[in-house]
C-alpha cells in the first residue's frame, strides 16, 4: 500500500502527495495523473531511490487515516448494530419464481440445445416408426411381442441417454453462473435448483409427445385413450428421469466431462438389467434386487404391460394366453401397473432431489 487518500480536482491531492516525496521527478503540464503515479512508483524506480510502502507508513496521511478508522469504529450513543431477519432480500417464493424465469430466458436463448434435442427426437421417432412399422397390431407370436418391446427400449436408450448426456454441458455452465451470483447474495441453492428442474418440465412434455404420437402411429399400437395416455406418460417420466439423472451427475462431480463418465458407467448396468437382455425371472437371484432398483426396467414393465398386459388372446406359435405369457417370461403383471407407474414418477423426483441436495452441499470451485 503506497497512498490510501482523497484525489482531489485533477488528482491536485495525489499530485502534493508524491510531489513531496523526495527524488520524485515533478509531473509534466498535461500528463495523465494515473500515468504518472505509476511510472513513478514501479518496482525500477522503487528500488533505486524510494520505499513507497514505507514513505506511506510514516506520513501524517496514514496516521490521519488511522484516527479516522478508529473514532468511525466507535458506534455513537443509542445505535444499534445492522440486522437484516434472513439472509437473502427477496423470501423463497420471490427466488424461486426470479430463477425460473432467468432459466427460461436461459434456454429460450439456447436454440441449439433445444432444437437439436427435438430435432433429434423426429428423426429417432422416423427411424424407429418405420423400421418396426406396424408391429404394435402383430401380437399372435412371441417374435412380434419382442419386436414390438424391442421399439420401446431402443426408444428409452437412445433418447433417454441423449438426453442425459446433452444436458450435462448446460447444467455445468449454469452452475458456473450459480456459484457468482450466489456469492453476491443474490438468492440460495434451493430456488436455482427449482428453476433449473421445472424449465425442463415443458421442453420434455413437447419432446415425448412430438416422440409418441410418431411412433404410436407409425407401429400402429392400439388406438385407445388409456393405451396412448400410458404410453405418453410412461415416455415423459422416462426422459424426465434421464434428464434429471445428467443434472444429478453435474452436482456431484467437478465438471461435465467427469459427469459423462460417471454416468455412462450407469447406462451399462441399466441396459443390462433393464429385463430385455436378461428377463427378471432369469436373473439370478443374488442380482434381482438390481432389477428393482433399475429404472429403465420399471418403465420396460409400464410400456409393455399398459400395451400388452390385458390381451387375452392365445400365441400362435405355443398356444399361451398373451398376458399369460408376459406373466411367465417377463414377470410382468397388468394389475400391478398402478405401482410401476408411481415408481417411474419416483425416480425423477428422486433424481431432482439429490441433484438439489448436491447443489446445495457440494462446491466445486477453484477459488
Amino acid at each position: 500500500e503506497i497512498y490510501a487518500g482523497p484525489l482531489g480536482r485533477h488528482s491536485c491531492h495525489l499530485i502534493d502527495y508524491f510531489e513531496g516525496i523526495n527524488g520524485v521527478s515533478k509531473i509534466k503540464d498535461g500528463y495523465n495523473p494515473a500515468t504518472w503515479m505509476l511510472e513513478v512508483t514501479t518496482q525500477a524506480e522503487e528500488g533505486i531511490r524510494v520505499d513507497f510502502s514505507q514513505v506511506y507508513r510514516i506520513s501524517e496521511l496514514y496516521q490521519r487515516n488511522k484516527r479516522l478508522i478508529q473514532e468511525l469504529s466507535i458506534p455513537p450513543p443509542g445505535s444499534s448494530d445492522l440486522y437484516f431477519p434472513t439472509q437473502y432480500s427477496q423470501p423463497m417464493a420471490v427466488q424461486c419464481m426470479a430463477c425460473l424465469w432467468k432459466q427460461h430466458l436461459s434456454y429460450w436463448r439456447n436454440p441449439p440445445y433445444t432444437a437439436v434435442r427435438f430435432f433429434f427426437t423426429t428423426i429417432i421417432a422416423l427411424l424407429f416408426g418405420t423400421i418396426f412399422w406396424d408391429l404394435g397390431s402383430k401380437t399372435s407370436k412371441k417374435i412380434d411381442l419382442f419386436n414390438a418391446m424391442g421399439s420401446m427400449y431402443a426408444a428409452v436408450i437412445f433418447i433417454g441417454v441423449q438426453n442425459c448426456s446433452s444436458v450435462q454441458p448446460v447444467v455445468a455452465v449454469e452452475r458456473t453462473v450459480f456459484y457468482r451470483e450466489r456469492a453476491a447474495g443474490m438468492y440460495s441453492a434451493l430456488p436455482y435448483a427449482f428453476g433449473q428442474v421445472v424449465i425442463e418440465l415443458p421442453y420434455v412434455l413437447i419432446q415425448s409427445i412430438l416422440y409418441g404420437v410418431i411412433v404410436y402411429a407409425m407401429i400402429a399400437f392400439e388406438w385407445t385413450v388409456v393405451k396412448f395416455f400410458w404410453y405418453i406418460f410412461f415416455m415423459y417420466f422416462t426422459l424426465l428421469y434421464f434428464t434429471f439423472y445428467g443434472m444429478m451427475t453435474v452436482g456431484i462431480t467437478p465438471n461435465h466431462n467427469i459427469a459423462a463418465i460417471v454416468s455412462a458407467a450407469f447406462y451399462g448396468l441399466w441396459n443390462l438389467f433393464s429385463g430385455f437382455i436378461v428377463p427378471r425371472p432369469r436373473i439370478p437371484i443374488w442380482w434381482r434386487w438390481y432389477y428393482w432398483a433399475c429404472p429403465v426396467a420399471w418403465t420396460l414393465y409400464g410400456l409393455v404391460t399398459s400395451q400388452f398386459g390385458d390381451i387375452e388372446e392365445r400365441l400362435e406359435d405355443t398356444g399361451e394366453v398373451l398376458s399369460d405369457f408376459l406373466r411367465s417370461y417377463f414377470g410382468f403383471k397388468h394389475s400391478f401397473l398402478g405401482v410401476v407407474a408411481v415408481m417411474v414418477v419416483a425416480f425423477p423426483l428422486l433424481f431432482a432431489f439429490l441433484f438439489a441436495f448436491s447443489i446445495k452441499m457440494l462446491n466445486f470451485q477453484k477459488r
